[in-house]
């Protein structure tokens, strides 16, 4: 008498060999229960991320033509880059930019716009300019848009300074570091210089650009009306925005108009808005449009956080700034990973994997990418789409 498990033993024999008989005498059936198709049924639900897939053709340099400017007809956005920088950052910034000139902008030549707390040195602007086939337009921040504001209590901005110092947290000390996170949230896109332009790709001194970029960002990002554009994401020092999201959420009790209702903000907090869960967008790296921070949104939210006196009592960065208010105010599809654009601001680095880093020619390791590492944000982004 047969107990219950030898049937069911019996069972899986004879299915076995029913599959083996029938993978070797019908060639379909054994191509379609193999173990490859099978994993790719088990996938079906899992599409590839959209920044997976290349451009449109449309957006790509037109080849016809080898030699600067672009092509006759070649379309182009109202863009430029966007570089803060001193006179002493003259040699590092002219690595980075003659990464830029050769992986992009040889081909595209989109405008420099140098803006500097001082004026900029003779020796910086004819060798900056020497590098490029590009316009350089060189300016001067104004003192009212850099310094500390009248309104900061200064014996609370030291006293906060110094427990940073204690706490060992980087720049805790650093009064001029703080006017640039200041600066480059609420004001940089004020600029005279910048207000020709819609789009700016923020390049800073000492980064690296690993790849080719046959196409134009610039236009994906007006074509397809994003407003903001990273490479890669990663967590803030708690240290340094203690009450950022307290002040945040003050303003959005006050706004909710501005909030649309497929935001982002599963990006940056994984209970609803109770908790910042301080995921940013690393913001030395930016393709952005200028009137999304000009406009009335940002623009207030911005003047809420300037009144809080963070920047100075705190450390707040305009990486966290830029994200929240990006995350808040606009629509979670208009905000754009650039998966093909190698890059790398020490110590963290984007490095294309698979295709994209061949079709690149980059030279960057793909096992040294941050994107899925623990200190990513990357995977939250994905969640979202």
């Amino acid at each position: 008498m047969m107990t219950p498990w030898r049937y069911i033993l019996a069972a899986i024999s004879i299915l076995l060999t029913l599959h083996l008989i029938l993978s070797l005498t019908h060639e379909t059936y054994g191509s379609t229960t193999s173990l490859s198709r099978l994993r790719q049924w088990g996938n079906v639900q899992q599409s590839e991320p959209y920044y997976l897939t290349p451009p449109d053709r449309q957006y790509y340099y037109n080849e016809t033509s080898s030699s600067p400017p672009p092509p006759q007809g070649q379309r182009k956005a109202k863009a430029a880059f966007a570089v803060l920088a001193r006179n002493s950052d003259l040699y590092p910034l002219l690595d980075s930019m003659k990464q830029m000139e050769d992986r992009f902008n040889k081909k595209f030549q989109y405008p420099y716009v140098f803006l500097n707390e001082e004026p900029f040195s003779d020796d910086f602007k004819r060798i900056t300019a020497g590098i490029t086939n590009a316009p350089c337009y060189y300016g001067q921040i104004q003192p009212d848009h850099w310094h500390q504001p009248p309104w900061i209590d200064e014996q609370k901005a030291t006293a906060a300074r110094l427990k940073m110092i204690e706490n060992k947290v980087i720049y805790g000390f650093s009064v001029p570091y703080r006017n640039m996170c200041r600066y480059n949230s609420g004001f940089f896109f004020r600029h005279p210089l910048l207000v020709p332009f819609d789009y700016y790709w923020r390049v800073e001194p000492g980064v690296k650009f690993f790849c080719d970029l046959d196409y134009d960002p610039f236009l994906i990002m007006q074509d397809q009306k994003k407003v903001y554009g990273f490479t890669i994401s990663l967590y803030e020092y708690p240290e340094t925005i203690e009450t950022l999201w307290d002040t945040t959420k003050e303003f959005m009790e006050l706004h909710p108009e501005y909030m649309p209702k497929d935001n982002a903000l599963s990006f940056i907090s994984d209970d609803n808005g109770e908790h910042y869960n301080r995921c940013h967008f690393w913001s030395n790296f930016e393709i952005g449009d200028l009137n999304f921070w000009r406009g009335e949104a940002y623009t207030k939210y911005f003047e809420y956080l300037d009144k809080a006196g963070g920047f100075y009592y705190e450390r707040w960065g305009d990486a966290p700034v830029h994200s929240i208010g990006a995350a808040l105010f606009a629509h979670k599809d208009q905000i754009h990973f650039f998966n093909d654009i190698g890059y790398k601001h020490e110590p963290f680095m984007h490095c294309p994997t698979g295709e994209a880093h061949s079709r690149g020619k980059c030279g960057c390791d793909p096992a040294s990418n941050f994107d899925y590492e623990w200190y990513s944000c990357l995977s939250k982004f994905d969640k979202m789409f």
